[in-house]
């Protein structure tokens, strides 16, 4: 890792880096900007300053990204869990659409995503970009395996690369998942020497499942090496002889996700907690990709988008980050895997100088299948074959329009419930929290609960009201919208998609009117 140890000194700089002038300029200044997409891992909407004003800790470089850019006041993922979410972005499309019906994959799963569905990386690729793919895949490759044991001497197949992106380097799963080994484009950098694990006994904030680690794997030099290899992939980029290409950089982190392990300096930083040490080492290696665009002379024509897969786990410990003031989740209720808010509800902040007015915010209602149809709209191409159904361009919102013209927003639990909204109203057909907050579904039908909640968020934005018996046509209209998109196969105009599945929406019991 380069520099750790001048963090500190770094810390009081931020605010005269922030306002240094642009030296130079992108050689397709005007023309297809360069891209670079940086998801973190279980990040609430309330774990960072520019969408929470009560935020407790501090995260001086994203606050720097949204002073200089757009902040999305009214973004969600499409999942409030990792792999689904990862589907939706990349490929534009509700992920509940595709073959997985609930939960997340894990470090030995095989590939997700086919080849002839089009991603993000396609699109860009098609329109003469460079692509990369450095961090957390989670959607599956296919490890060699004989007798059920992966065979590591053997190169993966059907990795990022059939996805469109010309390099990757990453590990599979969440980095609390074996194996943990480095695959570079398909070659695995070093087989595992040893076995390895930490339990919640011995580290509640840092546990690991315990299994097979490569020679050059560390589990907590992971993030700040991620980080490394993407300022080496832009320095790279930026190079006479590639200046003329644009390039795409998606970089899935592993962090503030278990196991959280911030390094020195950063452990006790906060004055909180592990898990708000770890968002501020986030922040910390944010600022440095971001420098290494500015030194490289891309700033002015590159895309940065910044946002988060889904809510805060309570893993960073709800409670003792409460007793200091902050709340993760900033005011909605729930957190990572619910259908309520604070499970899908996320960070999402995008700086492009050379288009898009510094210090704005939106109230835009946004998902995360919108980012296809944004690139699809900047490079001006389409493909082939199908991808972004689920997505809106947010360019009109990025030159100042108030809205995409998305009316419905649809989101998913691990359990695979649904939530749709429309405007302030808002219908979750679960009993509970679709999720691990309370109550979970087998103790809300053991409590009777009703089946279907109705939320109206102007009024109640910690949906505590449910107000579906007083709005039964409400019900009703929502119910049908979600129909229609479900039988449609898509949200945006067009023919007729099909599903990878049969869709299944309604609670047992609930009938569509």
């Amino acid at each position: 890792m380069k520099n750790i140890f001048s963090i500190t000194r770094k810390f009081c700089l931020f605010a005269s880096l922030a306002a240094a002038p642009v030296l130079t300029v992108s050689a397709h200044e005007g023309h297809r900007p360069n891209v670079v997409i940086v998801m973190a891992d279980d990040l609430g909407i309330g774990d960072v300053s520019p969408t929470n004003p009560d935020c407790q800790i501090k995260t001086p470089n994203l606050q720097r990204l949204a002073d200089e850019g757009m902040t999305f006041l009214d973004a969600h993922t499409t999942s409030s869990v990792c792999t689904p979410t990862r589907y939706g972005l990349l490929t534009g499309r509700y992920n509940w659409r595709s073959r997985l019906a609930r939960g997340v994959l894990n470090g030995r799963s095989d590939h997700l995503i086919p080849a002839e569905r089009s991603t993000i990386a396609h699109l860009l690729k098609n329109a003469g970009y460079h692509t990369a793919m450095i961090g957390k895949w989670h959607l599956g490759w296919d490890w060699h395996k004989t007798d059920g044991k992966i065979d590591f001497t053997q190169p993966v197949l059907n990795g990022p690369n059939i996805n469109g992106f010309d390099q990757y380097y990453g590990h599979c799963g969440s980095l609390d998942m074996p194996p943990y080994v480095w695959v570079d484009t398909g070659q695995i950098t070093a087989p595992p020497d040893r076995e390895e694990g930490v339990n919640k006994r011995q580290h509640p904030y840092g546990w690991y499942r315990k299994g097979p680690i490569g020679a050059d794997f560390q589990i907590d030099q992971v993030l700040p090496h991620l980080f490394d290899k993407s300022i080496e992939y832009i320095k790279q980029r930026s190079q006479p002889e590639n200046s003329r290409t644009p390039f795409f950089l998606y970089l899935p982190l592993p962090a503030p996700h278990t196991p959280i392990v911030p390094i020195s300096p950063f452990r006790g930083i906060s004055g909180i907690n592990p898990y708000a040490d770890f968002v501020v080492q986030v922040d910390y290696h944010v600022g440095q990709l971001l420098d290494a665009i500015e030194e490289a002379g891309l700033k002015r024509n590159t895309l940065f988008v910044f946002t988060s897969d889904n809510g805060c786990s309570p893993e960073g410990n709800f409670t003792l980050l409460r007793e200091h003031g902050h709340d993760p989740s900033a005011g909605y209720r729930g957190h990572k895997a619910d259908i309520y808010e604070g499970g899908h509800r996320v960070p999402f902040i995008v700086r492009w100088p050379a288009r898009v007015k510094s210090g704005q915010t939106t109230q835009a209602l946004t998902c995360l299948t919108d980012i296809y149809a944004t690139l699809e709209a900047i490079v001006n191409k389409k493909l082939a074959f199908p991808g972004g159904e689920d997505g809106y361009s947010l360019l009109p919102v990025l030159d100042g329009a108030p809205s995409t013209g998305r009316k419905l927003l649809v989101s998913h639990s691990v359990s695979g419930h649904f939530a749709v909204r429309q405007e302030n109203w808002k219908l979750c057909l679960a009993s509970g929290s679709g999720g691990w907050s309370a109550p979970r579904e087998n103790v809300a039908r053991q409590q009777g609960l009703p089946k279907i909640q109705l939320f109206d968020l102007d009024q109640d934005r910690a949906e505590q009201n449910n107000v579906a018996e007083e709005n039964p046509e409400k019900v009703k209209a929502l119910l049908q919208s979600l129909q229609e998109l479900v039988d449609r196969g898509r949200s945006t105009p067009g023919p007729r998609l099909a599903n990878d599945r049969q869709i299944e929406f309604l609670p047992q019991g609930v009938t569509l009117p």
